[in-house]
């Protein structure tokens, strides 16, 4: 007999959860925001918003089918099954942080707050579950799904990281990181900079578009959907013993970036800095198209 499907709710706490996590309690909360004459009404609204959101996708939910639900900080310790679907309530960020954690699963982006989140990945309002549930449990071949482009970077030890939006390869800290880099046909450069990011076209639009506008670039910048990546190198630093002279590209196809540590480094993607891998002098990590893709539920 073949299990029920498991819907696992993703959510993040609110403003208002971490506001009184940090007072104690709702009244002192509010007693410490009017004493610095500022109101709590607009996260309390927010809060009351996110609420009233999972619980409508709790309601939607079919009394034979599995539950499930995780917050964001529990992600990296929470184990997803083959045949979960995952709603994701909250902001599009929260889809991102999701997306590396997944395999083929398919996702519900439920947007709680249309005041705040632009609805990118989570498009839908809370009254659409009960259709989107239904869409989910299609067979994989009848799913109307968008397939997002995923990046990937695989260390010489065997360590694996995803990311929806971008990976970045830096020092854990300000401090400058040092490596060797070498793009697809060209030779390696060593360089010391604030860090590399190599983007999907979802992360093309944030954090790398930042860098890219920063750095006058002309490159064209990936669609979410395009098996291309582009990489930028973010402040390199010229000196005797680094150069600048590779500073962004694309990567398509089995094409991937070689980078080199001369210093202790970090690997992590979409902000996700906790559930990171650590490079340590000598050690290489190559990172290009990831083999997953966000499997994004539509109508």
């Amino acid at each position: 007999m073949s299990l029920s499907p498991r819907v696992v709710v993703v959510h993040r706490p609110t403003d208002m959860e971490r506001v009184v996590a940090g007072s104690g309690t709702p009244g002192q909360a509010r007693f410490q925001a009017q004493s610095r004459g500022r109101s709590l009404s607009d996260v309390e609204q927010s809060h009351s918003t996110q609420l009233t959101a999972l619980q409508q996708v709790a309601a939607a939910i079919p009394s034979d089918w599995r539950r499930g639900e995780v917050e964001r900080s529990d992600l990296d310790r929470f184990v997803f099954g083959p045949e979960d679907i995952v709603v994701v309530v909250g902001q599009d960020g929260l889809v991102a942080n999701v997306a590396k954690y997944l395999d083929g699963q398919p996702v519900i982006g439920i947007n709680a707050d249309p005041r705040r989140n632009p609805g990118v990945l989570v498009r839908y309002p809370p009254e659409a579950i009960a259709g989107l549930l239904s869409a989910a449990i299609l067979p994989p071949e009848q799913r109307t799904v968008e397939a997002r482009t995923m990046v990937e970077a695989r260390t010489d030890d065997g360590q694996v990281l995803r990311a929806l939006n971008e990976v970045y390869v830096g020092h854990a800290s300000h401090q400058s990181a040092r490596y060797a880099v070498r793009p697809p046909r060209l030779k390696a450069e060593r360089q010391s900079s604030s860090g590399l990011l190599v983007s999907t076209g979802t992360g093309a639009t944030g954090w790398c578009a930042s860098v890219a506008r920063m750095n006058k670039s002309t490159l064209r910048l990936p669609a979410p959907t395009d098996a291309r990546l582009c990489w930028f190198v973010r402040e390199a630093w010229p000196s005797p013993a680094t150069g600048t002279a590779q500073v962004e590209g694309e990567l398509t196809d089995d094409e991937v970036l070689n980078i080199v540590a001369e210093t202790d480094l970090v690997v992590f993607g979409d902000g996700m800095e906790r559930d990171a891998l650590p490079l340590t002098w000598g050690q290489r990590v190559t990172v290009g198209i990831a083999t997953r893709h966000l499997n994004l539920i539509t109508a």
